[in-house]
């Protein structure tokens, strides 16, 4: 099993679209990028999506790899497989770790996002996501307290691992 991605940080993107990359989130990046030796930069693929996506998903090669397994299992001309096909390979940018340990985010990205001055990166498994501060936390950060607020003050959301199946 790979490495998984933990934490949240903010990090600044200067004019050029250059943001550093949490430390840890590299060392998660190379231990999941099989063609990754020392000294090299390791790769990743961003996937944008559509129009509903506010934000970019950064997939280790291994992650994408998955993905792309799942989708080619899918049967060839089917409505799931063009739309999948879609989102997860046209709607992408691969891209590498520059040797300062930053990400170049073209224009197109952070126009998407609307990213300017400063990005919110958050773990979230084999994948991390790159939000604009505030769009972050008014979308995402309120649906998660409104989530824990429905809750008793004493609930554990460790009991739904519980129902997890093929344990």
């Amino acid at each position: 099993m790979s490495r998984r991605f933990r934490g949240e940080s903010h990090h600044k993107v200067d004019t050029k679209g250059r943001v550093s990359i949490p430390a840890s989130f590299r060392r998660v990046l190379e231990a999941s990028d099989p063609n990754w030796r020392e000294g090299d930069s390791p790769e990743l693929v961003i996937v944008y999506g559509d129009h509903r996506r506010n934000y970019l998903e950064c997939y280790t090669m291994e992650a994408i790899e998955e993905v792309d397994t799942k989708i080619d299992a899918l049967p060839r001309g089917s409505m799931e497989r063009k739309m999948l096909q879609r989102l997860f390979h046209g709607q992408s940018f691969p891209t590498s770790v520059d040797e300062t340990g930053r990400l170049v985010l073209p224009a197109k990205l952070r126009q998407k996002i609307e990213l300017d001055n400063e990005a919110f990166f958050i773990a979230a498994g084999d994948t991390f996501q790159i939000w604009k501060t505030e769009t972050y936390e008014a979308e995402e950060l309120s649906k998660t307290e409104e989530w824990l607020d429905e809750l008793p003050d004493d609930f554990d959301p460790l009991v739904y691992l519980d129902n997890v199946k093929g344990e």
